[in-house]
């Protein structure tokens, strides 16, 4: 009994043909090549990963994250995850897609009842394309409010209360010896002091995110309305979104030369001039200097973090890296776009490390405040504490454009790559269809989406936002990233996907796959589930801004989650009942 390859697998099933010989393979006379496009180029596909895999996460919670675990150290458990648990799930659905040319729903005829895992794939893709839009309308309203001769956020205007203190300006209070007096905070810092202010004063950058950008309301009971500013840069979003993928990979190829390259552009051109700005060392330090320490590396929550960094920065298990690979021909080197991928990912995230906490050192010194105090992650850091830092530098306006259209186009490569997950299902599913209404459809995928995503823009929005990105973005994805691998490894077959991959880069020597072997077949399922144990024995009750969430809202969570993953079961069922015999017996239809 031969192996059962992908491709025999697809067109036999499919009663359809497959031309190969032992020099180059490639598939021919089916509709779905017919149908399917490919990559204009390499650099389209590569360009494009690039951009999906790096995302607001390496500039947001990658520079968090080492300062709270040791520094430079966490670079260690960092990397040590990258080798056992991002990489391997990474070149094992690149692989996938460009062997099949299917997307993530339709690539599992190699395992049909495990199918209800690509719907699970998708339907979070769905899910976070809502939301993930929605924070790129936060980072368009910040681009636009730009644009003007000061930053709106710089200082306590009309739209600040009693509450909101400028650290540049006003009182502070300043501890001398055992007393403590209220002393001008600009004297004061002049002067080497250090200023701490009351408990309920806030930054103007804050109170500008809350008032102004958000209008937020005080909890998830209260609505309130749309913010029809945030609506309206909602849909321009998704308007660049569509204009983008209106034509599926040929047009969104194109596209990324430019949303993928700029971020790198900024944020060499933020780190020139972080380093150069006093205070900067201090920053840097905290970052990986002083902060560095190796004993932390014996905290588990060090390397459970760790690991989901890798894990959601490569967005492994959310059906895009198969749907982007699934347009690569056919003996396209998927190894080394694995390599090349990982490899940028993880030096992005060091590079934006420096940028960011160069800036923030400068801020806490003309804060008259610690490292520790204005370091943050996730929206506290893109819309409180970088634009605070950002209205404090020469040119303040220029600074911050740069840095809101950094945002942009890291948010803007993530949510082309999540709408073509959608995009290429609709085309596994009916290939005729979409080749001759690919404009109509894809503008209705987008215009349903938009809808969708209006109460994440109401003044509770956020809290929607936050909710959907905890829960969706975090235990539905290592359920199918577990189940993936235990399907595709342990039923499927490591051997045959290891066949599989050979027809397409050639026959490799065993010690070549042994690692592989071991990652696939055990470290990294085992990790994986780890893992998701581990964030389930120590959920908290999450909330955002101290508001916590009321008891409805957490059940909606776990709900979403039911939601993306009861398709498993459901799904397994209903194959087993189709299929030909009783449960005991086992069909190999093909020798």
């Amino acid at each position: 009994m031969g192996y059962l390859s992908l491709p025999r697998c697809f067109k036999c099933c499919a009663k359809e043909s497959t031309q190969t010989n032992n020099d180059d393979v490639s598939v021919t006379n089916t509709e779905d090549s017919e149908e399917r496009e490919f990559w204009s180029s390499k650099a389209d596909y590569l360009l494009s990963l690039v951009g999906y895999a790096v995302g607001l996460g390496n500039v947001w919670r990658f520079p968090y994250l080492a300062f709270k675990h040791g520094g430079g150290a966490f670079l260690i458990p960092y990397v040590i995850m990258l080798a056992l648990a991002g990489l391997p799930l990474l070149f094992l659905e690149c692989s996938l897609g460009q062997f099949a040319s299917l997307g993530p729903i339709e690539i599992w005829r190699i395992v049909p009842l495990f199918q209800g895992v690509g719907f699970t794939m998708v339907l979070i893709s769905t899910l976070v394309s809502i939301y993930y839009n929605v924070i790129i309308a936060y980072s368009l309203f910040y681009l636009f409010a730009s644009f003007r001769s000061y930053l709106p956020w710089s200082d306590c205007f009309e739209w600040a209360d009693s509450n909101c203190q400028s650290s540049l300006n006003g009182l502070c209070n300043v501890t001398l010896e055992n007393t403590t007096v209220l002393m001008n905070a600009s004297w004061a810092l002049d002067n080497n002091l250090t200023c701490s202010y009351g408990n309920n004063t806030e930054l103007p950058s804050k109170q500008y995110w809350d008032k102004v950008a958000l209008k937020r309301s005080s909890g998830m009971d209260e609505t309130g309305q749309v913010v029809w500013h945030l609506a309206l840069c909602l849909l321009l979003a998704w308007i660049i979104t569509a204009a983008a993928l209106v034509k599926g990979i040929k047009s969104s190829g194109k596209v990324v030369y430019v949303t993928a390259v700029f971020p790198y552009i900024v944020l060499v051109i933020l780190l020139i001039r972080g380093v150069t700005l006093e205070g900067a060392i201090n920053g840097i330090e905290y970052y990986i200097g002083q902060q560095s320490d190796i004993t932390k590396l014996s905290n588990g929550e060090v390397w459970r973090d760790a690991a989901t960094q890798i894990f959601y920065s490569l967005n492994t298990a959310w059906g895009g890296l198969i749907a982007l690979s699934s347009y690569n021909k056919f003996n396209n080197n998927c190894y080394w776009d694995a390599i090349v991928v990982s490899v940028i990912n993880c030096l992005t995230s060091i590079l934006a490390g420096f940028a960011i906490f160069s800036i923030l050192g400068h801020m806490a010194l003309v804060s008259g405040k610690k490292v520790s105090e204005v370091v943050t992650e996730g929206f506290g850091l893109a819309f409180i504490a970088y634009p605070d830092a950002l209205a404090k530098l020469p040119i303040s306006p220029l600074w911050s454009i740069l840095f809101f259209c950094m945002l942009l186009a890291l948010g803007l490569d993530s949510q082309f790559a999540l709408i073509e997950t959608l995009t290429t299902t609709v085309q596994d599913v009916f290939p005729r269809l979409m080749k001759k209404m690919r404009i109509p459809l894809t503008a209705a995928i987008c215009v349903l989406l938009f809808f969708l995503g209006l109460p994440c823009v109401c003044q509770s929005g956020i809290y929607w936002v936050n909710l959907i990105d905890s829960f969706c973005g975090g235990w539905a994805l290592l359920f199918a990233a577990v189940l993936e691998l235990a399907a595709v490894i342990w039923i499927y077959g490591g051997n045959r996907v290891i066949l599989d991959i050979e027809m397409m880069i050639g026959k490799k020597h065993w010690i070549f796959w042994l690692w592989w072997r071991i990652c696939w077949y055990f470290i990294s399922p085992v990790l994986l589930a780890a893992i998701l144990v581990w964030s389930l024995v120590t959920y908290e009750t999450t909330g955002y801004g101290g508001v916590p969430y009321p008891k409805w809202a957490i059940v909606i969570g776990f709900l979403m989650v039911v939601f993306c993953l009861i398709w498993i079961p459901v799904i397994a069922i209903v194959k087993v009942i189709q299929a030909p015999g009783n449960i005991f017996q086992v069909s190999v239809p093909y020798t």
